[in-house]
């Protein structure tokens, strides 16, 4: 007779809906191609219908299968609310929910003053900032979350965190030269609040519905090459050991086992796959 491959299947993720937020990005599609690889059920969510309907295509054309993709403001609970209940009626489950949305903006300058500096950055950008990188992980798991509990079928939940959720960003990598100090551009504060903050909410999480069968965990990913100017990444890949910034599929195999029950014993972990950028 012969025996199965265990470590295959302990990865197979075949007859398991996965709601992914920001669906319409870069790394929403890759989250979204491994899901579907592994034999799940992707559900797009992004409040971009360019962005949906771009990766929507890609994954048909991937996999064959129609990939339901909504338009979703994750900041209001309402809408959430009404996207769990079309979910429920095109697939009658969720399994898997990956908190992947956030905002990253480039801050623009206005009268030769640089707004991602703190002391200029605008309280409604930091209101808008943790509305979709905390608030919107806070009202999909609660939606999500709250009926994977009620079902009773266990389920996973994944926040997308970052490197900068465990180190501060080195502000010397923004620097333009030439440019007085208190002008020079830095990474706004928001993102390190929200990244941090994803993995306080992970560990929350984790407890919390543990005796559903709930496992929550996280992922900080490093740095993806997406075009970034030449000298932003020959100062940033000095940081990291493995001496280069990632490609968007390179994490595909962590997204993989912590969707998977080849996890199954992992819960409020944050696995931080940065290159060892946060080693040094």
């Amino acid at each position: 007779m012969q025996k199965s491959n265990r470590g295959f299947e302990l990865f197979d993720l075949t007859g398991r809906v996965a709601i992914i937020t920001g669906g319409g990005g870069m790394l929403g599609y890759q989250h979204a191609a491994t899901v579907a690889g592994l034999g799940g059920t992707p559900v797009l969510i992004d409040i971009s219908t360019q962005g949906l309907q771009k990766n929507s295509a890609l994954l048909h054309a991937e996999f064959g299968n129609e990939v339901l993709s909504l338009e979703v403001d994750i900041t209001a609970p309402e809408s959430v609310q009404a996207s769990l209940v079309e979910v429920l009626e095109r697939h009658n489950q969720v399994d898997i929910l990956i908190n992947n949305a956030a905002r990253n903006p480039m801050m623009e300058e206005s009268a030769g003053v640089d707004f991602s500096r703190l002391e200029n950055f605008p309280a409604d950008q930091w209101r808008l900032d943790l509305a979709v990188g905390l608030g919107g992980a806070f009202n999909c798991s609660k939606a999500y979350g709250g009926w994977m509990a009620a079902a009773g079928r266990g389920g996973v939940i994944i926040n997308i965190a970052s490197d900068l959720g465990v180190i501060a960003p080195d502000q010397r990598l923004y620097k333009i030269s030439g440019r007085e100090d208190h002008l020079q551009p830095v990474k706004p504060v928001t993102y390190s609040v929200v990244k941090h903050g994803l993995i306080g909410l992970t560990k929350y999480l984790a407890t919390y519905w543990c005796d559903q069968g709930i496992r929550c965990n996280a992922l900080s990913p490093g740095g993806v090459y997406t075009g970034q100017n030449e000298l932003f990444v020959r100062n940033l890949v000095k940081l990291i050991p493995m001496g280069r910034m990632a490609e968007p599929d390179e994490y595909r195999g962590a997204i993989a086992f912590l969707c998977s029950d080849a996890s199954s014993y992992l819960n409020g972990a944050n696995l931080i796959v940065d290159g060892g950028r946060s080693v040094w």
